[in-house]
């Protein structure tokens, strides 16, 4: 499948939002367009939302019902919804705290005229690096987010929440080396 347009991925995001709300399940955007409303770069490759693993299966089925092709891929982690020249993942795990926590911190906000809830910038850095790995470690995809989003991150939270981390705390490193964030 090409790369999805601009306006493929915002309508894409737009109509599963709907459809979500509209299931009456705790969810929120995450990713790239979570880190994008709280003002880092719009990302240009795919559409998140994070969603309790015990609703995972009922909101597959109600996109379903609601018209939307859905997929489950081999990871055991998020199913993906087939919008026009895309797909919208949603995750039911993250890499940091519960889900249910970061779904309790996730604030209202519109996105593309659609109310919302979104992650919390703070969760939105940590589930960013903790991605981050010996098979996935793009530093110029992360590092604009992180400098965007700095002012509206707890970063004492961030340092507990990825210690023991290596890739991680070297990302952490290097902020406070650039003068983006402060020696804890």
């Amino acid at each position: 499948m090409d790369e999805p347009s601009l306006e493929g991925l915002r309508d894409g995001l737009k109509r599963v939002a709907v459809a979500l709300k509209e299931l009456g399940r705790p969810f929120a955007l995450a990713g790239g367009y979570a880190a994008w409303v709280h003002g880092s770069p719009e990302p240009l490759h795919d559409v998140d939302f994070l969603v309790r693993p015990e609703d995972a299966g009922s909101l597959a089925d109600g996109l379903v019902r609601r018209g939307f092709d859905v997929e489950s891929p081999a990871e055991d982690w998020l199913f993906k919804v087939c919008v026009d020249d895309g797909f919208i993942d949603v995750l039911h795990r993250g890499q940091g705290a519960p889900v249910s926590q970061m779904l309790d911190r996730a604030q209202e906000a519109n996105v593309l005229s659609v109310g919302m809830p979104v992650l919390a910038a703070t969760d939105v850095v940590v589930e960013k690096l903790l991605a981050l790995d010996e098979h996935y470690c793009d530093l110029a995809a992360v590092l604009p987010v992180l400098r965007a989003l700095r002012e509206q991150v707890d970063w004492q939270h961030v340092r507990r929440a990825v210690e023991g981390h290596p890739f991680a705390e070297a990302v952490l490193f290097l902020l406070e080396r650039l003068e983006v964030i402060g020696a804890p």
